[in-house]
């Protein structure tokens, strides 16, 4: 008896003992997928944790950019354009919807901008306002060169988008698409600049102008006239086409740069039809093998294949073989480049050239443009 007695005893005590080491030095496990660390408090007046806005640095960092700005950017952002673009409905004779895409007010006074192929097949143009106004355009005048086509509604008090400077824009900025996809009213999507000066071989014609900006902003069929802008709200383009398998959006979009917007609006405007110049070259890519044989600097620039007689080029001492690098000191290094830079200028207008010719680099002032008759007449 007296042994159960002992062995109860010693149980206990044991027991006990095990109970105060435990407490003593025992530390429950973290949860699993948890780690010590991040159980902890944490201080919050140094920088605040990151889930809102990705890529924000520090306050102590100098200023931050636009794309580092909070989301409240993109709203005000959204707020200043959205009221500027419209849903266009393309009516034939007999009333029947034939298309329907989105325009872009640029004066106050009812000036709209939209793509060619938007109208092109109509009679009539309903134009659906930010405020659900539905208004009757005029067609003022079309480019079917540059897909643009300029329409104007009878109101005034209008608040029209800002031009920005297309050549201005850097690949990898941030960019906003408005516009009216699947007539879905005042749509806004973003995403950044892919890449300038794209041509895509969409526009019919020997004289078509595509230097395209390609953006991955999503856009999708009744985009077609709408605004490409910038993180100031600033117009830098009109969005106009899309690269797709499907029929939908894949990541692929193109814009028509606003500096040749401004300008084919400015000529319809004041003649009614779109002033165009031309310099007179057939033109071709710079390859590596070009590069190695007129012994430039880099693998750049528009090949000279051509040259018309009687042509700007021509009065201007080019040759066949030469290599031009700019155009009133603007890089030409492709020839969507090279286009774009020429469509910005009417006959008559004077620029400067620079070019290669056997690995010398020579300038020209003063070149007189012609116009597309006047080169096509001699």
């Amino acid at each position: 008896m007296k042994s159960v007695f002992q062995s109860i005893l010693i149980a206990v005590v044991s027991a006990a003992c095990t109970f105060m080491l435990m407490k003593q030095y025992y530390q429950v496990p973290a949860p699993i997928g948890t780690t010590v660390a991040q159980v902890k408090p944490v201080l919050t007046s140094q920088e605040p944790a990151q889930t809102a806005s990705v890529g924000r640095k520090p306050v102590n960092e100098g200023p931050r950019s636009w794309a580092e700005q909070p989301i409240d950017d993109f709203v005000n952002t959204s707020k200043l354009v959205t009221s500027a673009v419209v849903n266009i409905n393309t009516l034939s004779s007999s009333g029947y919807r034939v298309s329907s895409g989105s325009g872009v007010i640029i004066s106050t006074d009812g000036y709209i901008i939209t793509n060619h192929h938007v109208i092109e097949d109509g009679a009539t143009y309903e134009v659906s306002m930010f405020d659900k106004r539905k208004l009757e355009a005029e067609l003022i005048g079309s480019d079917p060169t540059t897909d643009l086509a300029l329409l104007k509604v009878d109101t005034r008090g209008l608040k029209p988008v800002l031009y920005g400077d297309s050549d201005q824009v850097e690949v990898g900025q941030w960019v906003l698409a408005v516009g009216n996809p699947f007539n879905l009213s005042s749509t806004v999507t973003a995403g950044i600049v892919s890449a300038k000066a794209r041509n895509i071989n969409i526009l019919r014609g020997s004289y078509s102008i595509e230097s395209f900006i390609q953006t991955d902003a999503v856009v999708n069929p009744g985009n077609s006239g709408g605004a490409l802008v910038n993180e100031q709200g600033e117009l830098i383009g009109i969005n106009t086409a899309i690269i797709s398998e499907s029929g939908g959006y894949e990541g692929y979009s193109f814009a028509i740069p606003a500096n040749l917007v401004r300008k084919v609006v400015r000529d319809i405007r004041e003649f009614g039809e779109v002033q165009r110049a031309i310099l007179g070259v057939g033109i071709a890519e710079v390859t590596g093998g070009i590069a190695t044989q007129q012994s430039l600097p880099g693998v750049a620039g528009v090949y000279v294949n051509n040259v018309s007689k009687g042509s700007s080029a021509a009065e201007a001492g080019l040759r066949e073989g030469d290599v031009l690098i700019s155009i009133n000191n603007v890089n030409t290094n492709s020839v969507p480049e090279l286009q774009e830079q020429i469509a910005l200028f009417r006959p008559g207008d004077k620029i400067s050239l620079e070019f290669y010719r056997n690995g010398q680099k020579f300038r020209r002032d003063n070149v007189i443009l012609q116009s597309l008759e006047e080169a096509t007449n001699r």
